[in-house]
């Protein structure tokens, strides 16, 4: 697949849900055995918990520049489960709601992305956002 972003976000960004500088944008490790991308997908809970390796803290530093979307480094702490292929982020905002049926699910990445796929190990694993960012408008 590619990487992308998903057009429920699109449609919800262009409709003025999201404030990406400012919202609690998390990134989340999945599984690709267990989860398959769809164009229909709008929440979390379209990735089934079990496909949920690791689930990040908000996203640090979240800047926007000519269009591109870019965060901190960060990590997954203490990490076990099935290894895992797919980053995808979402808004933990949930538009106002505090369930997975609420959280936007923004971007589908599965490629190009170093040292994936992962196996988990009970270890850190350590995310370097790519220099050029999340996304680009």
């Amino acid at each position: 697949m590619a990487n992308l972003l998903y057009p429920k976000f699109k449609q919800a960004l262009l409709n003025k849900t999201h404030d990406l500088d400012t919202d609690d944008i998390r990134a989340v490790l999945v599984d690709a055995a267990d989860y398959t991308y769809g164009a229909a997908h709008d929440f979390l809970d379209d990735i089934a918990a079990g496909g949920r390796v690791a689930v990040s803290t908000a996203l640090t530093s979240p800047t926007i520049v000519d269009g591109v979307f870019d965060t901190a480094d960060f990590s997954w702490a203490t990490v076990t489960g099935d290894q895992s292929e797919i980053i995808a982020l979402y808004n933990h905002n949930g538009n106002g709601a505090a369930a997975d049926a609420a959280r936007q699910l923004v971007l589908f990445m599965d490629t190009g992305i170093t040292g994936m796929p992962i196996t988990p190990n009970g270890g850190n694993i350590n995310v370097t956002v790519h220099a050029s960012g999340w996304f680009a408008l």
